[in-house]
């Protein structure tokens, strides 16, 4: 404005000149009649020369002055969008006025120059659409921040519009320039024929020629005085915009900088890694002395040193504020800082609190702390330090707390990725232990089934087998110790269906220890797995050698020795399978003393152990881990990942632990150590003898005929007089018609799943007929339902299939004893 004033008083002055030179030329006219024409000719051309050069020098002003309102703008809209003051808007206002004003007047002052108007008709649009887009950009920044402001401000077409502007402006400005030098030219030559006139005219006119000369020389003093204040105005202009460009070109720059850094703590993940990525940016581009990020812990009320810049570490470490150095917060700038203000201290030598005067004892005069909040609460100071006292702008320091308020921003993502990521975990894991329960849920469902039909056809195998051991007295100790491996085996098998419901069924704890001797264990084992190690291996052309070591007077365990032997059985599979070129396979038993780490173990003087040693591929430390994991193989589609779970199973039940010892190329030992109790368990039971049963006429129902026969042998030859049905209606029929002929069947024994009529309608049916009838119930589910306490209302016993004639023997002698009575 004050450039403007000056301008305006230049052009003040030259009028007050012309005026006077027009007055001295009236005089003279008066004077000198004669000559008056003529020179009153010379003086209107001098004067119209003079006028055009006046009217060259209004457009040019006119044009400066346009250009200087345009950038003032500029330099307005960008002040508002950097800090967000209103006060910016006032500059900008007045601005956009003046651009008003002088459009118009240019307009008027080149009405007589069609090239002029027209480049002024290319100016006028581009300098509305520029005003146009700074208001758009104002207004972008006052309804969603700096942030899409800066991005507007950035795309680089303000530039473009100013570039076209102060282009067409200066071809006007070199037009007028070209004008002014030609009417210079005129106006001179007009003064010089003026003159000529003058002293033509006469000594007559000396005295007037020469006021008249002197009134022209003063005027063309007053224009070259004026001519000089417009140039000088217009350097100072010229200086003042290129002040204020290079403010703003300043400005931009830490944009740029705060923009690369939101670009480079965009792409990291850890905190860590975002402030040191954001401290590198501050030291190279600003540069600081001394920078460093804490993180503020409220509880303790003090600060942590987490990061420390590259260029800042020797100067750190000699201010004791290296990585996890602690800096306490007294009443000083700290405290305002965790408070969350920005803290500027331009002189800390000046400042009587602990944290400056550290600064200071290391050289240091100027810092910055800027808060890093998140959600209105502070969680770490951005401190930035230079030697040189009043060093930071003001520009710096609002560049600082945008920086710390970015730093804050990727904290607070980071945290909510944490737990984003957490809830995925944990949603992951939800889900795979659904996926793993239906799994259990599928086998389930289809090991039923398959429990009941194995029950089904092992049956017979049972019953004859029980009865050849009983009934033959003279078979060969061969033969019979083949059929104890065949009872042995069976009984194995069925067991080993009863727990198969163990992968989806909550385990009850109804086994009943009995005492089991290990040795014997292995024996047994090592001649059922016989096939596997010796027959099978040796197809295959590799050659497997079974060594036993087994120690002597081994103390007897308690548990279920049907389950160590599945377990054992399992563990000789996997040695196998794990030597496909063959080898040594040792089994080994031993005593060994150790410590009980268990409340349960407080009484227990030893351990058992038992050692299965092969000398196979061995197993990495991954696998190591997860091999007892059910459906975990390494056999590919020919394992089911079962047999080591059962192990695990087996040794959960039993109290005992397993060690692995393996590795890769090496060979791998299982070992399971089961205690050995200091006194005889208080579980155990001891067998009973077989019950005595009068022979008793017996109805058998069942829908498999090898069942029906087995049954109906060995009830026979216990002298009971047996008939069969084959299936639930023929059962029922059969039970009512010998009812009806007066020879009654007293026990009924039958099966529960058959097809149409089950053996839940054939017990209704017989009870509802005849209530003192004994009626057993023989099925592969029988286990399930005693457990689960489904028992048929009508069903006086449930035996487990595969039958035991002792079994037999008991249920009908105990129901018999329950009827008498």
């Amino acid at each position: 404005m004050s450039n403007t004033t000056e301008i305006s008083g230049v052009r003040s002055s030259a009028t007050a000149t012309e005026r006077k030179v027009r007055l001295g030329f009236a005089f003279a006219l008066t004077c000198l009649a004669v000559i008056g024409v003529v020179s009153y000719f010379s003086v209107v051309r001098l004067n119209a020369h003079a006028a055009s050069v006046e009217h060259t020098y209004r457009v040019l002003g006119g044009l400066e002055l346009l250009l200087a309102a345009v950038t003032d703008s500029e330099t307005a809209e960008r002040g508002y969008v950097i800090t967000g003051d209103e006060n910016y808007l006032e500059p900008y206002r007045q601005s956009a006025q003046v651009i008003e004003r002088q459009t118009k007047m240019l307009r008027e002052l080149t009405a007589d120059n069609r090239t002029q108007q027209q480049r002024l008709d290319s100016v006028e649009p581009l300098v509305s659409n520029r005003l146009a887009e700074l208001r758009a950009i104002i207004e972008l920044r006052k309804s969603q921040g700096f942030a899409a402001a800066q991005s507007a401000i950035l795309t680089g077409k303000g530039k473009q519009f100013h570039d076209r502007i102060r282009g067409l402006i200066d071809q006007m400005n070199g037009t007028e320039q070209s004008l002014l030098h030609a009417r210079e030219r005129l106006a001179r030559r007009s003064s010089s024929i003026a003159l000529a006139v003058i002293v033509g005219g006469g000594l007559l006119a000396c005295a007037l020629v020469a006021l008249a000369l002197v009134a022209i020389r003063r005027d063309f003093a007053g224009r070259t005085r004026a001519d000089r204040a417009l140039r000088a105005a217009k350097d100072e202009l010229e200086t003042r915009v290129q002040e204020r460009t290079a403010q703003l070109q300043a400005q931009l720059g830490r944009l740029s900088l705060l923009q690369q850094i939101t670009r480079a703590i965009a792409e990291r993940q850890d905190l860590r890694s975002i402030f040191q990525a954001v401290i590198r940016t501050l030291e190279e581009h600003l540069p600081l002395d001394l920078c460093c990020i804490c993180l503020y812990e409220p509880a303790e009320n003090g600060l942590t040193v987490t990061s420390v810049g590259s260029h800042s570490a020797a100067l750190a470490m000699e201010l004791a504020m290296s990585e996890q150095a602690r800096i306490a917060i007294d009443e000083n700038g700290l405290s305002q800082c965790v408070r969350g203000r920005l803290v500027y201290e331009p002189d800390i030598t000046r400042v009587q609190f602990p944290f400056p005067q550290r600064l200071a004892r290391g050289g240091l005069g100027a810092m910055v702390a800027a808060p890093l909040l998140v959600e209105s609460k502070v969680f770490g100071v951005l401190i930035a330090a230079r030697r040189q006292a009043d060093s930071f702008s003001s520009g710096e320091c609002e560049f600082l707390k945008q920086s710390s308020e970015h730093v804050a921003l990727a904290a607070h993502q980071i945290e909510l990725y944490s737990a984003l990521q957490q809830a995925y975990d944990d949603l992951r894991q939800t889900q795979k232990a659904v996926m793993q329960q239906e799994r259990l849920l599928a086998l389930g469902q289809m090991a039923s089934g398959i429990a009941h039909d194995i029950n089904n056809a092992i049956s017979p195998i049972a019953l004859y087998t029980e009865s050849l051991l009983e009934k033959e007295p003279d078979l060969s100790p061969r033969t019979r110790s083949y059929l104890e491996t065949i009872q042995r085996a069976i009984d194995d098998v069925a067991q080993t269906v009863a727990r198969m419901r163990e992968f989806y069924r909550q385990r009850e704890s109804q086994m009943t220890p009995l005492p089991v001797d290990l040795n014997r264990v292995v024996r047994q084992v090592v001649d059922l797995t016989r096939a596997r190690w010796s027959d099978m291996a040796q197809q295959r052309g590799i050659a497997i050698e079974m060594r036993t070591e087994l120690a002597p007077n081994l103390p007897v365990i308690m548990g279920a020795e049907h389950e160590i032997r599945d377990a054992l059985t399992n563990l000789i599979f996997n040695a196998v399978d794990a030597m496909p070129s063959g080898g040594p396979l040792t089994l080994r038993t031993k005593v060994t003393p150790q410590p009980g780490d268990r409340p349960e173990q407080l009484a227990i003087a030893k351990f058992v152990q038992i050692e299965v040693i092969d000398a196979g591929v061995g197993m990495n430390e991954d696998t190591r881990r997860r091999c007892l994991e059910p459906f975990f193989t390494t056999k590919g589609e020919r394992g089911t990942g079962l047999g080591l779970a059962m192990v695990y199973g087996m040794a959960q039940r039993h109290s005992a632990d397993i060690e692995i010892d393996s590795k890769v190329g090496e060979g791998t030992t299982m070992r399971v150590s089961f205690a050995v109790p200091t006194a005889p368990a208080a579980g155990a039971v001891a067998l009973s003898t077989d019950a005595v049963v009068p022979p008793l006429r017996i109805l058998v129902v069942d829908d498999d005929p090898m069942v029906l026969k087995s049954l109906r042998d060995a009830l026979e030859l216990d002298g009971h007089s047996v008939t069969t049905a084959d299936g639930g209606q023929a059962g029922i029929d059969a039970f009512l018609a010998a009812r009806a002929q007066g020879n009654s069947f007293p026990v009924v024994m039958t099966d529960l799943g058959m097809p149409y009529v089950d053996g839940r309608k054939v017990s209704s049916a017989v009870k509802t007929a005849a209530p003192e009838t004994i009626l057993l119930m023989l099925t592969g589910w029988g286990q399930r339902l005693v457990t689960d306490g489904d028992i048929p209302t009508h069903v006086d016993r449930i035996l487990s299939k595969p039958p035991k004639l002792r079994e037999l023997r008991e249920a009908l002698a105990n129901c018999l004893a329950a009827r008498r009575s």
